[in-house]
């Protein structure tokens, strides 16, 4: 466990896109990882894809100094089932769990630009979520916000938004980055951390209000 300073070995956790991921980065060195798609079955997926990693790694989890997961924008599900495994596992292990954001990650992975960085993320029903500038909305596809400066695009979502905004005559550069790598997440933690920055909670970033609803007819009453 990490005593002082910035953390030095860190598993790793997304599941906001199409493709979750998981994995043990140890400095800029990546010891052991699983990818899986998301979809119908993740949950348990996940659980079983951090047990191979680490037993991969063959390290004892108690030398894990912090836990790293993606926390937003993406998809409701994917995210809140990477917490809940890095919350259950940090728990467990005692391990710390901190929240990075797709932005910050995508900056890891792609240091040397020189314009500001636009994610776009896969959102529902031909949606786009977009974070620029540290904020996160959701856009229709046709109603995507002009840049007023040149940008950078990254992200599952990106080549979309590129062609949209491209045909407006505005001036992007579409990177080849379209998720996160896993060096990268641990990378912007760390950074975050070792440079004194706010900590960001692991809680789900909704840009979007869930869709769940109460039942016409109400809740159930309490079992007596």
């Amino acid at each position: 466990m990490m005593s002082g300073g910035p953390p030095h070995r860190i598993l790793a956790l997304d599941a906001s896109g199409a493709q979750a991921s998981i994995g043990i980065v140890d400095g800029n060195s990546l010891l052991a990882h699983r990818q899986s798609q998301s979809g119908s079955g993740l949950t348990d997926r996940l659980v079983l894809m951090l047990a191979e990693t680490l037993r991969d790694a063959a390290i004892d989890p108690q030398t894990i100094d912090a836990i790293a997961v993606i926390v937003g924008p993406g998809s409701f599900t994917g995210i809140r089932a990477a917490l809940a495994l890095a919350h259950g596992f940090g728990q467990t292990a005692h391990i710390p769990v901190h929240g990075v954001r797709l932005t910050e990650s995508f900056q890891q992975d792609l240091p040397n630009l020189t314009r500001p960085l636009w994610v776009a993320a896969t959102a529902r029903r031909s949606q786009v979520f977009l974070e620029r500038d540290g904020i996160a909305a959701s856009f229709a596809e046709d109603a995507l916000p002009s840049p007023s400066l040149p940008i950078a695009l990254a992200g599952e979502r990106a080549i979309t938004v590129a062609a949209r905004l491209a045909a407006r005559d505005a001036n992007i550069l579409l990177t080849s980055a379209r998720v996160p790598s896993l060096c990268a997440i641990a990378g912007a933690l760390r950074d975050r951390l070792g440079a004194g920055g706010v900590t960001i909670p692991p809680l789900p970033l909704y840009v979007d209000p869930p869709e769940a609803k109460l039942p016409a007819a109400g809740l159930r009453p309490a079992p007596v």
